[in-house]
């Protein structure tokens, strides 16, 4: 995009102050005790054997398994080894992207997109199939059609697929998980706008339960894979889950995946940095419940964390230019906006009805900018008293850059490292590239 921004010069000039101001940090690791899968492609066949239903199943029986946007670690190795469990019980498994909107909303963009997150027909050793017509099943009780993929429709059997985690919209007794993927998931692009639409209207998770309900009876879905990560993004339990039992089994999965959910270790910052936000790493480019934002619909903001400014450094590749959820932030940098893609963005907009999330911030020309006016925009009474903490991203907020006020503070703690105190560098602007040392990892 060509559009003009004030350069530093003109910004850091409003200021009556400089980086040299700003406090010291300190990189700060907080250490958890971690619940895992020990081998993950066991427990995904394992998974695939408590779901009656393919017992029943003749031999070549297609069956379609849902894969969706998300960047979850083990989601692949999990598909792959259902695939390999089904194929091994004379079935014939095929991929669907279910994923709403995403990919711009149409079949190669899906596709792509399922690429970007390491799901291809070699590595699953199957078909994907990706289309984004859909047929009305039924009604739900606003009496709005409900949408199921007619490459769902036409399989023998829907094996659904989904990480069950708390949603960076709404609170529920149903959220991310097995219902969600089969409404907004299977549903393409049409369901998805209609659930969207629907939920502005009422609750959003009682009409993800009530749609749910319709497509179980409606469709050839015979159960679920429900996987659960760990603060460290790895699978922390994995379990099939069959139809009729998914609308008890979820809100108990839901409630176990809460005590796994990673948080920021500090609850109260007037500057949080995070370097890169994407659909990889939230569907909301970055994690409301890390950010303690949701601007969603008059959904009421969470009470923790306390987050005066949030700055956003960079757009992740596999979003493909997608900036849904830049909103949530009051900067960003001027490279993340050149990669928007406005198309991509506003048709994940639309579908979602919250316009709120696509609205551009505050644009900086350089990251020591974002630092300098966040001292004029936080009501601090100098700069030395900034309370900041810079993340990879809402995926990883258990490492930490962290300013001396934080740092003093999480020191006293027995479960966060806290290193020395040094001052923040840059290098024409720019951060350091991995302060955290996790490409040492």
């Amino acid at each position: 995009m060509n559009l003009e921004f004030p350069d530093a010069d003109v910004l850091q000039a409003t200021n009556d102050h400089t980086v040299a101001d700003l406090p010291r940090f300190a990189v700060a690791r907080r250490k958890r005790d971690l619940e895992g899968v020990d081998d993950v492609e066991a427990a995904a066949r394992g998974a695939v054997s408590e779901i009656d239903a393919f017992e029943s199943l003749p031999e070549g029986a297609e069956v379609a398994v849902t894969a969706g946007s998300r960047g979850i670690h083990d989601m692949p190795a999990t598909l792959a080894a259902a695939v390999d469990e089904l194929q091994d019980r004379g079935l014939e498994p095929f991929i669907i992207p279910a994923m709403g909107s995403h990919g711009g909303a149409t079949a190669e963009g899906q596709r792509e997109t399922l690429e970007a997150l390491g799901v291809t027909p070699e590595r699953m050793g199957c078909e994907i199939r990706s289309s984004m017509a859909v047929e009305a099943v039924g009604e739900d009780a606003l009496g709005r059609p409900v949408y199921a993929a007619k490459d769902a429709l036409a399989a023998d059997a829907v094996l659904l697929a989904n990480r069950v985690k708390v949603h960076t919209d709404f609170n529920g007794a149903v959220e991310s998980g097995l219902s969600k993927i089969a409404v907004i998931g299977l549903g393409k692009h049409r369901g998805a706008e209609s659930l969207h639409n629907a939920a502005i209207a009422t609750e959003f998770a009682d009409v993800i339960q009530d749609r749910a309900g319709i497509l179980l009876e409606e469709t050839p879905i015979v159960g679920g894979i429900a996987l659960l990560e760990n603060a460290a993004d790895r699978a922390a339990h994995i379990e099939g889950v069959p139809a009729a039992e998914i609308p008890e089994r979820e809100p108990e999965l839901l409630e176990k995946a809460r005590g796994y959910f990673a948080q920021l270790p500090v609850d109260d910052l007037d500057l949080l940095v995070v370097d890169e936000a994407g659909k990889e790493k939230s569907g909301t480019g970055m994690d409301t419940n890390v950010l303690g934002r949701y601007s969603f619909h008059g959904e009421d903001e969470p009470e923790s964390p306390s987050i005066t400014r949030v700055y956003v450094r960079s757009l992740t590749e596999p979003s493909h230019g997608n900036a849904l959820g830049v909103g949530l932030a009051d900067f960003v940098h001027r490279e993340y906006v050149e990669e928007i893609d406005f198309e991509d963005t506003y048709v994940n907009i639309v579908t979602s009805g919250e316009t709120d999330r696509a609205k551009i911030p505050f644009v900086v020309p350089d990251d020591a900018t974002a630092f300098v006016v966040a001292c004029s925009t936080t009501g601090i009474a100098g700069p030395e008293e900034l309370r900041a903490a810079r993340i990879p991203s809402t995926m990883e907020p258990d490492s930490l850059v962290v300013s001396e006020p934080v740092a003093r503070e999480l020191a006293e703690r027995e479960d966060v490292e806290v290193g020395p105190l040094e001052p923040l560098s840059f290098e024409d602007g720019r951060l350091p590239s991995d302060p955290y040392g996790l490409e040492e990892n």
